[in-house]
């Protein structure tokens, strides 16, 4: 099984994940993919709210999380900065980055401020969703036909979220 994720401790109780891969889509297409209501929804998480830096957006993710996120940083078409649920005890940061690579793109994810003692959990999560952002592209359509809520998560999600979780708990935290 390829793991596409690595884990690392930042203090006794925070820690990170970094997940990557590169799609076979033109920068700017990806980047809608990341971006847009529409797209978002085919692979990720339905979102609504102020879709600018410096606003913040409602989301109900694959995973059943939900919550709101505000856009620190909207650098298009390269770099994004999320803050989720800000101003809690909660409270973490995604960040993407794109970049060209050949005729494909190459997506890294990143996410900061988690409980290190469940980094496993989100490895598994964050690579469960960035193929299926891969089945979206190559499909041009939504990765999950079936939905999902706050409550029931995307079958394929949490299908393909049980198969990685013992891979990454077998993964060293750095």
């Amino acid at each position: 099984m390829k793991i596409i994720g690595t884990m690392r401790a930042l203090d006794e109780t925070r820690g990170m994940v970094r997940v990557e891969d590169v799609y076979d889509t033109h920068i700017d297409d990806l980047w809608k993919a990341c971006t847009t209501p529409e797209r978002l929804a085919r692979w990720v998480a339905e979102v609504s709210g102020d879709l600018r830096e410096g606003g913040t957006v409602q989301a109900v993710m694959t995973s059943t999380w939900n919550g709101p996120l505000r856009i620190e940083l909207c650098d298009a078409p390269h770099h994004l900065l999320l803050t989720s649920e800000p101003g809690t005890d909660d409270e973490s940061q995604i960040e993407a980055w794109l970049t060209a690579e050949g005729a494909g793109t190459r997506l890294v994810v990143e996410e900061r401020g988690l409980p290190v003692n469940s980094l496993h959990f989100y490895g598994a999560g964050w690579q469960a969703h960035l193929q299926d952002l891969g089945r979206s592209l190559a499909s041009d359509g939504s990765a999950h036909l079936g939905g999902w809520s706050e409550r029931t998560p995307a079958s394929a999600w949490h299908e393909r979220w049980t198969e990685l979780t013992p891979a990454y708990e077998q993964t060293p935290v750095g």
